[in-house]
């Protein structure tokens, strides 16, 4: 199993290209089971998530044809008929959005058989409010055995659907279902999140109707079929934030290209505060920070966007253990999710945690150690904390990164970083 080590103590100096949004891609990958003709998805992000879900919908019947230009990875996906109207275990409990598949299964063919998608290390995410969103728009399910069997063979119609809680998954499976049902859809209170209006978009380009993009109520005027389209997925907000962090942690000038620096306007507001320097651009942004001056701790609690996004708040921390005084960060988003915290103190941050609340107080320096990655956004605060720390950091586990972060050593190893990964059972390097 792969690891990465980093030798701490080196500044970062350069820039780092942002790729495609891993949470944009694979939901734009699902939508094309929605047409018989091609789907061609620019500015793709080559990621085990990606791979994942493709090896899912060419069971199902898509064609896939991956190729990587100059200019940037592009996939074009086909599905001319659904040859298979079933997602098994096997595939589906490697990632949980694959079981947005259902929807667009129901809307294409009329029935399916999903495996649900299990547990998750960072909470229970239930699929519950996906079920009854499916249920609202004249789906009948069942349950058994661990698979949703799911029949519209009358098809699907509009309905009213108020979310109890913004639920971003649940609204964008609900939206990849609406556009092919008749008659008028509401999702309300639904999730904001960009890459939801992105999704959006490409399906606008598709022939669906859409409006009230990027507000929290959708309204979805279904169509009888959707077409082929070229689109390009957005930046990746959390990539560029992840980045930010790791060279506002190791000190240094970091220019991030390809992406929008509002997309994380909540995280810059507060790397501000806690006395980063900020130039956006309109391509990107830069972020600067002297290695000798301290940073001072500041306060964050998550919140669906435009809030603090969940997955920065394990980058954000690993910033704070070494900022002056004491920082309060609260999770409202999943009730697991500080699985990093033991991992961090392994480094010598001196974080207490209770219940959704973690106090990070401040240390003058990490220390090196081995660390145990635990999820995917854990996984890249311990790369972060071991760019500061002192000696060499040996982060175990690193397939949780493979899944959401493309080429993270070569694009932070071109700023000067000391990483590097060791494949296999291999032993460091003295």
């Amino acid at each position: 199993m792969d690891r990465i080590a980093i030798t701490g103590g080196a500044r970062l100096e350069g820039s780092i290209p942002i790729s495609g949004a891993k949470n944009s891609a694979i939901k734009l990958m699902t939508a094309s089971l929605l047409t018989d003709e091609p789907l061609r998805l620019t500015n793709m992000p080559r990621l085990a998530d990606t791979r994942f879900l493709g090896k899912l919908l060419q069971r199902l019947g898509s064609e896939l044809v991956e190729t990587d230009w100059p200019e940037g990875a592009e996939t074009m996906l086909r599905t001319r008929e659904i040859v298979s109207a079933i997602a098994p275990y096997d595939l589906v409990r490697q990632m949980r959005a694959s079981f947005n598949v259902l929807g667009p299964l129901i809307a294409r063919t009329g029935q399916a058989k999903v495996s649900l998608p299990g547990g998750c290390a960072i909470g229970a995410r239930p699929v519950d409010l996906h079920l009854k969103a499916l249920e609202a728009l004249g789906a009948r399910i069942d349950l058994h055995e661990g698979y949703v069997y799911a029949q519209a063979p009358r098809g699907l119609t509009g309905a009213r659907i108020e979310f109890p809680f913004v639920s971003v998954g649940a609204t964008e499976h609900a939206l990849l279902t609406a556009v092919l049902a008749k008659g008028e859809t509401q999702l309300v209170n639904a999730a904001c999140e960009p890459e939801i209006g992105d999704l959006a978009l490409c399906l606008n380009k598709m022939g669906a109707k859409i409006f009230g993009i990027d507000s929290s109520t959708l309204v979805i005027q279904g169509v009888d079929r959707l077409r082929g389209a070229v689109h390009s997925v957005i930046p990746d907000r959390i990539e560029t934030g992840t980045y930010a962090l790791a060279a506002a942690m190791a000190g240094g000038q970091v220019r991030l290209t390809n992406t929008r620096a509002e997309l994380i306007g909540a995280l810059l507001d507060k790397m501000i505060e806690a006395g980063v320097q900020v130039e956006r651009h309109d391509d990107g942004v830069t972020i600067r920070r002297d290695p000798a001056v301290r940073l001072k701790a500041v306060d964050v609690a998550t919140d669906p966007y435009p809030g603090f996004a969940t997955d920065l708040q394990a980058q954000f921390m690993a910033l704070m253990t070494v900022a002056d005084g004491e920082s309060v960060i609260r999770e409202t988003i999943f009730e697991n999710r500080f699985m990093h915290v033991p991992e961090l103190g392994r480094l010598g941050a001196a974080i207490s945690v209770s219940g959704g609340e973690a106090r990070v107080r401040g240390v003058a320096n990490l220390q090196g150690a081995p660390v145990m990655a635990t999820d995917l956004r854990a996984s890249v605060s311990l790369v972060i904390a071991g760019l500061a720390a002192q000696g060499e950091t040996i982060v175990n586990r690193v397939y949780h990164l493979d899944r959401g972060f493309e080429r993270l050593e070569a694009k932070l190893g071109a700023c000067g970083a000391q990483i590097r990964r060791i494949s296999g059972d291999a032993e460091p390097e003295d």
